[in-house]
């Protein structure tokens, strides 16, 4: 009869329950005789009873609670007079005792992957007294375990790697599953492994966990990864364990059992003959099944006539072989090149070498086509020299340039003048016959860099550059010159023959033997009595004094003429002065002062003269400033208009005219005759504006005669008046006469009474009058509309 897995795990219950129940019947109190018991007031006894350990099942599904064991003690005589008590782990919780049997029981379901065992104290009391009558022993209640937990991979999932074409048996990784249920007993924890997906590949071992290759040759460019899932099963994998289960994923890593391969045998690439030098003319990659490192490649050109001009090199990041040029393609010469270049890995694996030659070898063909090139030169530089003093028109040197294409095109020649701004130098177009076009000086410029232009007649737009440098020789064309510009001193208590200074000279010239100056005093200079010159033949020279008393008095300044000759062919000479100050020296021979006018009295005017020369001056310059002032502060208003509201405001201008000098602005005669009666004039200095069309106009004669009454009036006072000003004044007079046609033009009136006046003729009168405009008319842009 073949049982299930709930009827075996019922059947195990019931064995397990069964070897509880025999325990427990060996538990049972007994009399002992092993330790003494002492009891207050009483006499030594013995110990009545001693415990052995209670076993209960876990996992315990019943309704009632489970019977654990009995307590008795062999005082308890059945009367009810003893009572049990439980203390420790669990007491009451967990396990409760029948205080008048003794039995204890489990009310709750029991785990022991949680707790494998509790320790309680039992002790036996009497019920009236309430003390004991046992002394206190502590037991154990151990849980029995039953294959309730399932193997688990802690760790899992699992990742491993293995290296492509390992043999059988090679180890990739060791899974671990763990079982919660007690390992000493029985065999719920005892687990087996095996793998449910993954075979034939791979293999693990039952006892060990450990995962091996089964299959060999597993190659990774076939397929690189696995899945597995293995299992574990306690119980020894017998029928009614439990199981858990993983997944490994195992990668198969690289090796380099793949050679390089070429895709094709043959590749052919057209190039220009006018590709510059180190440019890439072709890349080509051999194929390789590998990855990383094992795929790494290794390029060379191992035969063909192009070793000299090709060169091939390996590209790092795409394992790609370059072909560039080395020197410079000619169609002319050679039309096309074979190059047989070999691929291999830089590492090879020396297991797989008997797979084949880890290389490959393919065949390059390279086509030059033409190109129309520039001309080129028969050198790239050409060194000339001229001497600076040839003539103008001299031939310096010829330069050659040819058309390297078949055609063998004509070449003109010509300068590149930003080379040669000045234009010293000509060519000629057709034979590159290089001439003096200007007079040469190497001082100047020793050294003429200039590039010549060759281009094709037949293709102007190819042209071709030559390099020429122009050393230009010297001669001896200048002339030897001081070295500086020296200060020369004597002291007046210079002894005779002291060495007062030392010169020497420079030339602009560089003779090939170096310089080489001679020192002499002109003719005229010979014979003086107060300096000699001795040459020192190290193109140097050494000034003495012929004399002492030297007074500034009787002269301070000396010119002593110095002749200086070179030693050129032909030699060159030059006069050159040299100016001596006589100055007052310390005792150690230094120049304390030079100038001769400290000992001669001034002839002009003296210091005090002078500083009352200055006091006038400033004295004059301070009542120009009071008189200034003075004018300034009378032309000022003597009533200053606060700002009041807008509608009560005057509109002044300010407006004083030119001065008696502008005649534009009004006719001066009317001052100067006041008998004459003018007629009313416009400005002549103002184009009028707006014809007043708005507005009948009227002639507004001003009454004269009321003005000229007020101005003789006044004339007449400042005639006899001894405080006016001594000088022609302007006198304003605020007079407005007696009156107006247009009466009164205060707005003081006109906005508490109830006008109708149209003020809109104002807007009319030109920009003098826009502001009463703005005032008083009533347009949409008046102020008070």
């Amino acid at each position: 009869m073949k049982l299930g897995k709930v009827e075996l795990c019922h059947f195990l219950q019931l064995i397990a329950l069964f070897l509880c129940f025999s325990g427990m019947s060996q538990a049972e109190l007994s009399r002992s005789r092993s330790k003494p018991y002492f009891q207050s007031g009483r006499s030594r006894t013995k110990r009545s009873w001693v415990w052995n350990q209670f076993f209960v099942l876990e996992e315990y599904m019943g309704s009632d609670p489970l019977y654990v064991g009995k307590l008795h003690s062999d005082v308890d005589k059945g009367d009810g007079s003893i009572k049990y008590i439980l203390s420790g782990e669990g007491a009451s919780s967990i396990f409760i005792i029948d205080e008048n049997t003794g039995d204890i029981h489990a009310t709750k379901r029991l785990d022991r992957e949680e707790q494998a065992y509790y320790t309680l104290r039992a002790q036996a009391l009497d019920r009236l007294t309430n003390k004991p009558v046992e002394p206190e022993s502590e037991f154990v209640i151990k849980i029995q375990d039953i294959n309730d937990n399932e193997p688990k991979f802690l760790d899992g999932p699992y990742t491993a790697g293995v290296p492509e074409m390992s043999p059988v048996g090679t180890s990739v990784v060791q899974v671990t599953a763990t079982d919660a249920d007690d390992p000493t007993y029985g065999n719920s924890a005892r687990v087996v492994y095996s793998i449910l997906q993954g075979q034939p590949y791979f293999s693990v071992e039952p006892k060990t966990g450990v995962i091996k290759t089964a299959l060999p040759n597993m190659d990774r460019e076939a397929k690189d990864q696995y899945l597995l899932v293995i299992q574990a099963k306690d119980m020894v994998g017998q029928n009614g364990g439990l199981s858990g289960t993983t997944s490994v994923t195992v990668t198969l890593t690289d090796v380099n059992d793949n050679p390089p391969r070429f895709p094709r045998r043959s590749y052919q690439y057209n190039v220009p003959e006018s590709l510059p030098v180190a440019s890439v003319v072709a890349r080509i990659k051999a194929a390789d099944a590998d990855i990383g490192a094992n795929a790494e490649m290794e390029y060379k050109i191992v035969d063909g006539d192009g070793l000299g001009i090709f060169k091939i090199s390996v590209d790092k990041d795409t394992q790609e072989g370059i072909i560039t040029i080395q020197k410079d393609l000619d169609f002319e010469a050679k039309t096309s090149y074979t190059l047989r270049i070999e691929a291999a890995n830089k590492d090879a694996d020396p297991r797989f070498l008997s797979l084949g030659p880890f290389s490959d070898t393919t065949t390059v063909k390279i086509i030059v086509e033409d190109v129309d090139e520039p001309p080129v030169f028969s050198s790239p530089l050409y060194p000339m020299e001229v001497s600076e003093a040839t003539q103008v028109g001299n031939i310096i040197g010829t330069v050659a340039a040819h058309d390297p294409d078949s055609s063998n095109s004509p070449v003109r020649y010509s300068i590149d003048r930003n080379t040669d701004l000045e234009r010293y130098f000509n060519i000629d177009a057709n034979s590159g016959v290089i001439t003096t076009a200007k007079s040469l000086d190497r001082e100047t410029n020793a050294v003429h860099n200039i590039t010549v232009l060759a281009m094709e007649s037949q293709n102007p737009s190819q042209v071709g550059r030559g390099y020429v440098a122009i050393t230009i020789l010297d001669i001896n064309d200048n002339a030897p010159e001081f070295a500086m510009d020296y200060e020369t001193t004597v002291c007046e208590n210079a002894q005779p023959g002291q060495v007062i200074q030392k010169i020497s000279a420079v030339d602009k010239d560089e003779p090939s033997n170096g310089h080489q100056f001679y020192f002499s005093l002109t003719t005229d200079a010979t014979n003086n009595h107060n300096f000699s010159l001795k040459d020192n033949k190290d193109n140097t020279a050494s000034i003495l004094t012929r004399r002492n008393g030297f007074r500034r008095q009787e002269q301070s300044v000396y010119y002593l003429p110095i002749f200086i000759v070179d030693s050129g062919s032909p030699s060159l000479s030059s006069t050159n002065t040299l100016t001596i100050r006589v100055c007052d020296c310390d005792a150690d021979g230094v120049a304390q002062t030079c100038n001769a006018e400290a000992y001669v009295l001034p002839a002009g005017l003296s210091t005090g003269a002078l500083i009352a020369i200055l006091a006038c001056v400033l004295t004059l310059l301070v009542l120009i400033l009071l008189i200034v002032t003075m004018r300034r502060r009378k032309k000022e208003p003597l009533i200053f208009d606060e700002e009041r509201d807008i509608r009560e405001n005057i509109v002044r201008y300010d407006d004083e005219g030119g001065g008696e000098e502008d005649t534009e602005a009004f006719d001066m005669a009317a001052l100067r005759n006041l008998n004459v009666i003018r007629d009313t004039k416009t400005r002549r200095d103002v184009t009028p504006e707006i014809q007043f069309l708005s507005r009948p106009t009227f002639k507004s004669i001003p009454d004269n005669v009321i003005f000229r009454e007020f101005i003789w009036e006044r004339l007449k006072e400042a005639d006899v008046d001894p405080c006016a000003p001594p000088y022609d004044s302007l006198q304003t007079y605020a007079f407005e006469g007696n009156g107006s046609v247009a009466e009164s033009l205060s707005s003081l009136d006109s906005i508490s009474s109830n006008s109708d006046q149209n003020y809109d003729y104002l807007s009319d009168w030109g920009p003098r009058f826009k502001r009463l405009a703005d005032m008083y008319g009533t347009g949409p842009e008046s102020l008070y509309s």
